[in-house]
């Protein structure tokens, strides 16, 4: 299996200052925006028959991050959750557990203990969450409060404006920074905010910085702004992890996240990871949903292929 050691050595020339990192990334091939839009509305027509889709709507369950980010959190709120994530479904033992529960760094603690022994992760935003607004001694500390805490998972959020600016060696510094604060502790998820980065030549961009700088995962959004993941910058993302590996050997996980709130939408996702990166990503190891919503649709959706009907509205808990 690819390795998912930092291939930081393989770029050493290209980042060894703002210069050569700048004509590394404008030198990636342009997007062609009406062609990736194409193919992946394309890709999202593919009919999937009702054995093919149960399987699917098991993967997509074992794939989630279990989320709640918001100033109301309570540790109540996170026990419910990691309760939900260890049994999403009390009346069938054979749902899969979810991939992980995402949660604030303060939450962490709380988090690790409801799941012990679960084999479900926990994640940890972290790094000035969601703007990524701050000086990186901050960054780090907030890192390590949450990998102290018991947090398997980091996802840091890149500094947009730094990016946009062209200030790509600061963030690339950044995030091969994070990456060692979280060592072999924990494996690290960067969150690049697509919806702010005004291009698809931009995703493209950020996707190889963020991998040569040691990203396990690359991740479109914090589901805190108004466009998050889409059909069209996942696929770009993937494109980006299957030429990566092709290129370093070193495979990185995908995680679009925010406004999948479907089963129907999930499924042509994972479609999207079959048809441009390949079965190897197939795997939660590999690929996430950040969703909350999106749980409860899939459940309903099994319930029906299991029953042959749909339950009724309290079925499910309300997140």
């Amino acid at each position: 299996m690819p390795t998912t050691a930092p291939a930081a050595h393989a770029f050493a020339d290209v980042t060894a200052s703002d210069s050569t990192l700048r004509r590394f990334l404008h030198g990636l091939p342009g997007v062609d925006a009406v062609g990736l839009e194409a193919r992946a509305a394309s890709l999202g027509t593919r009919s999937i028959k009702t054995t093919a889709k149960a399987h699917a709507i098991d993967l997509a369950i074992s794939m989630i991050d279990l989320t709640t980010l918001e100033g109301a959190d309570t540790p109540g709120k996170v026990r419910a959750l990691a309760a939900k994530a260890v049994l999403p479904d009390p009346t069938d033992r054979t749902t899969p557990t979810t991939a992980a529960v995402c949660v604030y760094p303060d939450m962490v603690a709380t988090a690790k203990a409801a799941l012990a022994g679960s084999g479900v992760k926990v994640a940890s935003v972290a790094t000035a969450f969601p703007a990524g607004r701050a000086a990186l001694p901050v960054k780090l500390a907030d890192t390590a409060d949450a990998i102290a805490a018991g947090a398997d998972e980091i996802d840091m959020v890149i500094d947009r404006g730094a990016f946009l600016a062209g200030h790509y060696l600061k963030v690339y510094e950044q995030i091969a920074a994070i990456k060692a604060e979280c060592g072999d502790r924990a494996r690290l998820k960067v969150i690049f905010e697509t919806g702010e980065l005004s291009t698809y030549d931009n995703i493209r961009r950020a996707s190889w910085l963020g991998m040569m700088a040691g990203a396990d995962f690359i991740k479109t959004s914090t589901g805190k702004v108004a466009v998050n993941a889409t059909p069209a910058n996942t696929l770009l993302m993937l494109e980006a992890v299957r030429d990566f590996r092709a290129q370093t050997g070193v495979q990185i996980g995908v995680k679009p996240a925010g406004g999948i709130r479907n089963t129907k939408e999930a499924i042509k996702f994972l479609v999207l990871v079959n048809e441009t990166a390949g079965a190897d990503w197939l795997d939660n190891h590999w690929f996430r949903f950040g969703a909350s919503s999106l749980l409860n649709d899939l459940l309903m959706q099994r319930q029906k292929l299991a029953t042959g009907r749909y339950s009724g509205p309290d079925y499910v808990t309300v997140d």
